[in-house]
């Protein structure tokens, strides 16, 4: 055996493989028995742990001279030789490529954790007893888990879409559905004056009627039926119901207890208009003490700034309470206000009950015909007039209907006026959405305000008969005026 053989003889699998690590900067791994080529001579040799620090690869230069050397002192075919061996070790410790390819790559060795500076630089690589996985189950993972996501995402959007797109539909479908037609019947009457002047004679006051009678359903019992089956019931309330005494400086002035407003609720009157010459008969005090009144018995109230909004059926009905005699046509800049913050409200019927005119008269004056005009183009549904004391009649203008004065009806102010005929006026409207239906369903009752005719003894009767025939007479021929009149101010306007 020649000297050569003897060296690599001398270099056992396991300090070969050292040194190979030193050369190209890697650690040397833990060995294990896995290949054949680990056995030198039926022995295992297993690298020391102290072979995991490298060592200078200068060092190993060095002590591979003498074996170099030793080689020159051959003869010239060993030397040739030996070369060729040299090469091909020397190219076995510098290229990868020239690793055993049954020997076990080194990243996936087991090795104790050890931290070796790589060579050239100043990081320590760590070497666990761990071995590199394979990065494909993490993308097979990754790709599997976004797989998930997107299809959720997909189902909840689409389910977010289908509940958004079936909401879309019933909005739309609600929408189209057109609204059901309401119908309601609003009935009006005139003067209500529950009280009396102090200034009257006791012996036929409305007061001592009512301790006489000791009953406030007597006062109204021969209309309540109508005021029953109707959905809406308006009067005026010409006077207080007040404990003030403070009467103000003027012909005539009313009040009376704030049990009187009984007669109202036994009568089925539902609210009543304060916009008129005797709400303030005694003082403030007597307007708000009225108000109080009726309110706590149950009936509404309105008038001037205050719209009485009341649902009927589910219609949204405005009460508005207007008094002329003191501002004349100054008064609609007030009026059409009030008109449009009930629209604005929401109100879909509005009604305006006037106080105007001149006491007595059975036609309407210019004013009376411009402000109920004024009403209903601003948007008034029924114009409803009282304060003359006697029947005016009525027109319809732009399909609505104006009915300038009703008359009296329970009325304290007069023990026996020589004029008792009144009316009630009646209109049942057909509500859709917020359209009024321009319809003549009008119902106009002709009435006495006492049920004897020498007296008046307050209890408001409708007529029948002859009387009914004669009322029915005075209403027309006032209507067929107020056409005329109306005509001509519609020219000139």
């Amino acid at each position: 055996m020649n000297e050569r053989n003897t060296n690599r003889r001398a270099q056992t699998p396991g300090n070969r493989t050292t040194q190979r690590h030193q050369i190209d900067g890697r650690p040397a791994p833990r060995r294990q028995a896995s290949h054949a080529s680990d056995y030198s001579e039926g022995s295992f040799t297993q690298t020391s742990r102290s072979n995991t620090f490298r060592t200078d690869p200068r060092q190993s230069a060095q002590s591979s001279r003498p074996r170099q050397q030793q080689g020159r002192r051959q003869q010239p075919s060993q030397r040739g030789q030996q070369r060729s061996s040299q090469r091909h070790a020397s190219s076995r410790r510098t290229t990868p490529s020239s690793r055993r390819t049954n020997r076990t790559p080194i990243h996936e060795q087991h090795s104790y954790q050890t931290l070796t500076p790589r060579q050239g630089t100043s990081t320590y690589v760590r070497h666990g007893y761990s071995k590199k996985r394979s990065n494909l189950p993490f993308f097979v993972g990754g790709a599997a888990a976004l797989v998930v996501v997107v299809f959720l995402v997909t189902t909840l959007v689409g389910a977010l879409g289908g509940s958004n797109q079936n909401t879309q539909e019933e909005t739309l479908a609600a929408t189209d559905a057109a609204p059901t037609p309401t119908t309601l019947t609003v009935t009006f009457a005139g003067d209500c004056t529950l009280g009396t002047d102090v200034n009257f004679s006791s012996d036929t006051s409305f007061n001592t009627k009512y301790e006489a009678v000791d009953d406030p359903s007597y006062f109204l019992a021969n209309v309540a039926d109508i005021f029953k089956n109707d959905d809406l019931t308006v009067v005026n309330m010409e006077g207080t119901l007040t404990t003030s005494s403070t009467r103000q400086d003027k012909t005539f002035a009313f009040k009376g207890p704030a049990d009187y407003a009984q007669i109202l609720v036994k009568g089925n009157v539902e609210t009543a208009s304060l916009a008129n010459n005797h709400s303030r008969d005694y003082g403030e005090q007597s307007y708000t003490d009225t108000i109080s009144a009726l309110e706590n018995a149950g009936i509404g109230t309105f008038g001037y700034d205050r719209i009485d909004y009341r649902d009927v059926n589910g219609v949204k009905v405005a009460l508005i309470g207007t008094y002329e005699l003191a501002k004349h046509l100054d008064i609609q800049d007030e009026l059409k206000q009030n008109i449009k913050t009930a629209k604005e409200n929401g109100a879909q019927l509005v009604a305006v009950y006037f106080h105007w005119g001149t006491e007595k008269e059975t036609v309407p004056d210019e004013t009376q015909i411009q402000l109920g005009h004024i009403a209903v183009d601003e948007g008034a549904d029924l114009v409803i007039g009282s304060h003359p004391h006697v029947i005016q009649g009525y027109e319809k203008y732009n399909g609505r209907y104006i009915v300038y004065s009703l008359g009296n009806f329970c009325f304290g102010g007069n023990p026996n006026p020589s004029d008792k005929d009144c009316m009630i006026f009646q209109q049942t409207f057909t509500v859709t959405g917020n359209d009024v239906a321009t319809d003549d369903n009008i119902n106009v009752i002709p009435c006495s305000i006492s049920s004897v005719s020498n007296s008046n003894n307050y209890q408001p009767t409708p007529a029948t008969g002859d009387e009914k025939t004669r009322i029915e007479a005075k209403i027309k021929k006032s209507s067929d005026s107020i056409a005329t009149l109306s005509n001509k101010a519609s020219q000139s306007s």
